[in-house]
């Protein structure tokens, strides 16, 4: 008899960092809404962290990091549609780590940026089948503006999730609804239309 394929999560992920450009340090967050269904029920949690000095590509890698890392407590292997308004993460996923990897994490113009954060990452990323999606940002697209929600407080904050918390992205948007933003956007479908691989990117 045939294994069912593992169940899908759907991550909307985004970073910020404050102070780009200025003086001082620039500190920064990262944060995720993860989504997966269970038993029919669409269950949502949020994930967020920061640095006290850090850079947007720097956070984009670490929430990545996180999240894999979170998902990996499950002890099954997962779908995982990542989805992040990062070029350099998704881009680098998708493309520059394959090429550095088969040239033993090298590459033609010099040193890799970062290449322990993309060697933490590739390596949680391996216990799932992940796919990476790419979306603009600040382009009206909730469940990424919620992710930017989520970073931008916890870059301003300096706070962490403690894990996986109950996600508080239905009562945001229903606070934007109420002010006629993002009128007849349905979450629970999206999630569907992205879990069967029909997301954006």
């Amino acid at each position: 008899m045939t294994k069912p394929p593992p169940p899908v999560v759907v991550v909307h992920a985004d970073e910020s960092c404050l102070g780009n450009g200025r003086d001082g340090p620039t500190p920064g967050g990262a944060g995720a809404l993860i989504e997966i269904q269970s038993a029919g029920v669409i269950a949502r949690r949020d994930l967020f962290i920061s640095a006290p000095d850090t850079t947007n590509n720097r956070m984009a890698l670490c929430g990545a990091i996180a999240v894999f890392g979170l998902l990996s407590q499950k002890g099954s292997r997962l779908r995982v549609t990542y989805v992040s308004d990062s070029e350099y993460l998704v881009k680098g996923m998708r493309e520059w780590v394959p090429a550095w990897r088969a040239r033993d994490w090298r590459r033609k113009g010099g040193a890799i940026e970062n290449l322990e954060l993309w060697k933490q990452l590739v390596h949680v990323a391996a216990y799932h089948d992940p796919e990476w999606t790419w979306v603009r940002g600040h382009a009206g697209h909730p469940k990424n503006e919620y992710a930017d929600h989520l970073a931008v407080r916890a870059a301003r904050d300096q706070v962490h999730s403690s894990g996986a918390e109950p996600s508080g992205f239905l009562a945001w948007l229903a606070d934007r609804q109420r002010v006629n933003k993002f009128t007849g956007y349905d979450p629970d479908q999206t999630f569907l239309d992205e879990a069967a691989g029909r997301g954006e990117g």
